[in-house]
C-alpha cells in the first residue's frame, strides 16, 4: 500500500487519540475536585442546586441544602466545588464589590426622575364626567337616527 492512501487513516486515528486524551484529563480533574471536597465547602450539583458539604464518604456526600435540611448525593452528582466568596455571593447575595464602592442600585426608577419631593402627582385613570356626558349624548343621537346597532343586528342591510 501507498503512504498517501494510509494518511487519512493515520490522521483519523491521531484525532481520536487527542480527543480521548483531553476527555480523560477532564474526567481526572473532575474526580480530583470531588475527592478534595471537605465539610463546610459550598458545592453546585449537576442539577444546579447549591448546598454545603456536611460529610464526605467513599461514594456519597451529605449535603445541607437548607438550614436543617440534609440530603445524600452521589459524588458524581457534584458539578463544581465553589470557593467561599463565590458561594456566599450566589447563595446569600453577599457582594464585596458593592460594599467596597458604596454604590447602591435602587429597586425602582424613582431616582431616574430627578424629583426629590416626597409628594408624587397621582394620575386619575377614571373617566371624566364631561367625557361621559358626551358619550351618552352621541349614543342617543345614533339611536334616534337608527345608526346605533344592538346585539344581534347584522352588518349588512
Amino acid at each position: 500500500m501507498d503512504l498517501i492512501t494510509l494518511l487519512p487513516f493515520i490522521v483519523l486515528i491521531g484525532a481520536m487519540f487527542l480527543m480521548t486524551r483531553s476527555a480523560k484529563k477532564k474526567q481526572a480533574a473532575a474526580a480530583q475536585m470531588r475527592n478534595d471536597m471537605q465539610p463546610g465547602t459550598g458545592v453546585r450539583t449537576i442539577g444546579g442546586m447549591y448546598a454545603t458539604v456536611k460529610e464526605v464518604h467513599d461514594d456519597t456526600v451529605l449535603l445541607e441544602v437548607a438550614p436543617g435540611v440534609h440530603a445524600v448525593y452521589a459524588k458524581n452528582a457534584i458539578g463544581a466545588v465553589l470557593d467561599d466568596a463565590e458561594y456566599n455571593r450566589i447563595v446569600h447575595g453577599d457582594d464585596q464589590e458593592l460594599d467596597a464602592d458604596g454604590t447602591v442600585v435602587p429597586d425602582d426608577a424613582s431616582s431616574l426622575t430627578g424629583d426629590t419631593d416626597a409628594e408624587v402627582a397621582k394620575i386619575d385613570l377614571g373617566k371624566d364626567d364631561a367625557a361621559d356626558d358626551a358619550e351618552t349624548e352621541d349614543a342617543t343621537a345614533k339611536d334616534a337616527k337608527g345608526e346605533g346597532k344592538t346585539d344581534g343586528d347584522a352588518d349588512s342591510k
